[in-house]
């Protein structure tokens, strides 16, 4: 794979089962280098054959209908920065109708269980922007009373809201939306009582949420009568219904217990009853996102959940006593599925080591590929080889990818961001295009990563003041048995590489072990100390992982930086950074950059502009590929 193939294979997500029990909707998504843009729409398998439903360029979030006669979805025309709105189309196809108009877009959208309205989490200005024009709300200066005022990838949160709105479904003619919230909130992952009468979601409203990852699950009256809490605050990433009225959660009970694995709860009137605490492995795994996210509820009070395990996301039913049975395992990652009501068959979307995806069928225990959207891709991917290592009393998950040949090949270390997410069975563009330009790619699952359940995911905390931390040495375990177990991997040709959380433990590495000749370090923490007031997770994310620290306090925080060693730091290095990233700011970047250019080190800085921390995954394409082209360039300079 070269950085030019970006564009020629395609993603499949968000499987939606239509009340036939037969027909999928479902998105498949590709980006065009020559737009610059990625083009998303809306698919239909029939039984028979998959066809386009719709013509993009970015439709998706498919919603059948109760009586499967028309589909809701979120549309956008990618004409001057238009939002996404959602938009209703008859199931034999036509036009479709768009039946919003909020100022900053739809996120979700739920049909209610009659088919009459559409439940929809619908953005708009604050109070004091919506009247300025975007010229004068580009120059407003910007007043800030609390933490939580941006978000990655979104950018300013203080002057808008997200609200659960209820919409006319009938597509006719826009009719006034009915807001069911209010107050300076944000809410979403709706999901409708199986009555009718309430709609649950999340959202945090209690005084510390600027400063804590809480949210509470809450259920809306339709009728406007009233809500009322569902839980407690905690790390909620999912509220459900079973087909019985019960609601369920999926997350961390306790606010302050990340990183852990998240549990499958169900909502009784004595408080929360875990369903899944004992398989010790996340229902919602982090990456890369399952859609639609959480349980699918089936008649019988069981439900089909993803699960994340080793590397690998399968799939699961639930029974109601919290018994559960495997349906769909392998090496693979399953990023979607949608059931039938009796259970006799489900959906599914899944990606392998050298496959971007495709929809699959399950049915009486059988499996059946009902796409092929990227066989011919995949013909031409490189077959990745896994194996385990032991180190200090835990199995460390690794993969090398070798270039065809026999001749011996510079190595090149890859580190996952997180530390909560897992190198996986699934394809990952980055790893075929380092590996056909003709490099060996070494990739592993340290202690700290998800799927391997809480004690390994939570060894990290409270030790990155160390020198050496167990992560760190996890990851150079890995390497060396990569470098005994496949000797066609160059030991005096290595590179090291890695974004986010990878581009932290890049820089530590750096520090500690001068074995590499090229490094590149990408959208980094490497400074904890300006970290927690720059960015947006800056008040949560130290006291997760190292510990509470009392006000005023800073050595903690210093001496788990990597900036506290980048004096160290002598190997050759290319940082990447986006210059609108408010994950980990660009401040944080250009302080690595200004101690390596200080030490003399042979170092360089490629800036993004108006581009987030997800600039890798989701990008604009023309950044991507210029992104690979830098990459390789830079270890071709220094590793041959």
């Amino acid at each position: 794979m070269r950085p030019d193939d970006l564009g020629r294979f395609a993603a499949v997500s968000d499987p939606c089962l239509h009340p036939d029990g037969i027909r999928v909707a479902f998105v498949v998504s590709r980006m065009d280098l020559e737009t610059d843009r990625y083009q998303r729409c809306i698919w239909v398998w029939d039984g028979a054959t998959a066809r386009p439903f719709t013509h993009g360029p970015a439709d998706t979030y498919p919603r059948w209908s109760p009586d499967g006669s028309r589909l809701a979805f979120l549309r956008a025309t990618g004409k001057d920065k238009e939002p996404s709105q959602v938009a209703v189309m008859a199931a034999g196809g036509g036009e479709a109708a768009v039946v919003t108009s909020f100022d900053l877009g739809a996120r979700e959208v739920e049909w209610s269980p009659g088919g009459v309205t559409l439940a929809v989490i619908g953005v708009t200005w604050a109070e004091g922007w919506a009247d300025l024009d975007e010229d004068r709300r580009a120059k407003q200066p910007r007043r800030i009373d609390a933490f939580g005022y941006r978000f990655d990838t979104v950018g300013w949160l203080h002057d808008r809201h997200s609200h659960l709105y209820l919409v006319e479904a009938s597509g006719a003619a826009q009719t006034a939306p009915t807001a069911l919230t209010g107050g300076s909130f944000h809410h979403g992952g709706i999901a409708w009582r199986p009555d009718g009468a309430a709609v649950a979601l999340l959202s945090a409203r209690h005084p510390e949420r600027a400063l804590d990852s809480g949210t509470q699950a809450w259920e809306i009256a339709v009728d406007g009568s009233g809500e009322r809490a569902l839980t407690g605050i905690g790390m909620w990433g999912h509220v459900s219904y079973d087909r019985a009225g019960t609601a369920h959660v999926v997350g961390v009970e306790d606010v302050w217990g990340y990183p852990d694995v998240s549990v499958l709860y169900r909502v009784g009137a004595g408080g929360l009853e875990p369903l899944t605490a004992g398989l010790d492995r996340s229902p919602i795994p982090p990456s890369p996102a399952v859609t639609p996210a959480g349980p699918q509820w089936r008649e019988d009070g069981s439900c089909l959940t993803a699960l994340e395990d080793a590397g690998r996301v399968r799939l699961i039913v639930v029974n109601p006593d919290g018994t559960t049975e495997d349906v769909a395992g392998g090496d693979r990652l399953v990023t979607g599925a949608s059931t039938r009501p009796d259970g006799t068959a489900f959906a599914f979307t899944a990606t392998t080591l050298t496959n971007p995806g495709e929809l699959w069928w399950w049915e009486a225990g059988e499996e059946r590929r009902l796409t092929d959207l990227n066989g011919e891709f995949a013909a031409g991917m490189i077959e990745p080889e896994h194996f385990v290592v032991e180190h200090d009393g835990a199995e460390l998950d690794v993969w090398v990818l070798l270039p065809p040949g026999d001749a011996p090949v510079a190595a090149l270390l890859n580190i996952h961001g997180g530390p909560a997410t897992q190198y996986g069975f699934g394809f990952f563009d980055e790893f075929q295009v380092y590996a056909g330009a003709g490099y060996g790619v070494v990739a592993c699952n340290p202690r700290g990563s998800s799927g391997k359940g809480r004690d390994f995911l939570r060894t990290p905390v409270g030790r990155w003041t160390e020198d050496r931390p167990p992560d760190l040495e996890d990851v150079l375990a890995a390497l060396d048995a990569a470098l005994e177990r496949f000797p066609r991997l160059d030991a005096g040709r290595l590179g090291i590489m890695g974004g986010s959380y990878g581009g932290f433990m890049t820089a530590r590495i750096l520090a500690a072990d001068d074995r590499f000749r090229s490094a590149v370090a990408e959208r980094g923490l490497y400074a904890f100390t300006s970290f927690v007031g720059t960015s947006d997770i800056g008040p949560r994310f130290p006291r997760m992982y190292l510990g509470e620290i009392p006000p005023g306090e800073i050595d903690t925080l210093w001496k788990a930086s990597p900036m506290s060693r980048a004096h160290l730091i002598a190997t050759p290095t290319l940082i990447l950074h986006s210059e609108a990233d408010n994950r980990c700011p660009i401040e944080q970047g250009e302080q690595l950059f200004a101690v390596l250019v200080a030490n003399g080190v042979d170092v360089e800085m490629l800036r993004f502009p108006a581009s987030s921390h997800e600039l890798s995954r989701g990008g604009k394409p023309a950044y991507r590929k210029q992104r690979f082209e830098a990459i390789l360039d830079w270890h071709s300079r220094h590793l041959g």
